[in-house]
């Protein structure tokens, strides 16, 4: 596992201390993190903080070039809506942690041109099943079910 992905993890590990979700991002351009977070829809009593909108906010305002070299990771594969701000962005590559305890739309995102990575990690998986197990209400909240 490579140092942005551990990155990750430590944000997912700090939304789940903070009493939110256990999930992680960050923003790395030319082999730098830009930007960091992770999911804090409870801390923040947001619709729509998830863990890359809170790395892509945590980044500030980027040209067009700077996110067409960038590349996002996630200890979760992205929802629709994180998807969708990474295709509007034209962010090239995506990283994931795991896609067992939920998929996001990772078909269509490579469809459109997006290298889409799954590196099957345990300890994602891990994370995400003991938050699914503890609070399955706060987890259909957080992915509109």
């Amino acid at each position: 596992m490579d140092m942005f992905m551990k990155a990750a993890i430590d944000e997912a590990r700090k939304g789940l201390s903070e009493g939110g979700i256990p999930i992680g991002s960050v923003l790395v351009i030319d082999g730098k993190i830009i930007g960091r977070g992770h999911n804090r829809r409870v801390q923040r009593g947001s619709t729509i903080l998830h863990a890359e909108m809170d790395a892509l906010e945590n980044a500030g305002r980027l040209n067009a070039r700077d996110y067409q070299r960038s590349i996002l990771y996630s200890t979760l594969s992205p929802c629709d809506m994180c998807s969708g701000t990474a295709l509007l962005y034209k962010i090239p590559h995506i990283v994931v942690g795991e896609n067992v305890t939920f998929r996001g739309p990772e078909d269509y995102v490579q469809s459109r041109g997006v290298r889409l990575e799954i590196l099957h990690l345990e300890e994602c998986v891990e994370l995400m099943r003991r938050f699914i197990a503890d609070k399955p209400n706060l987890w259909n909240e957080d992915i509109g079910m």
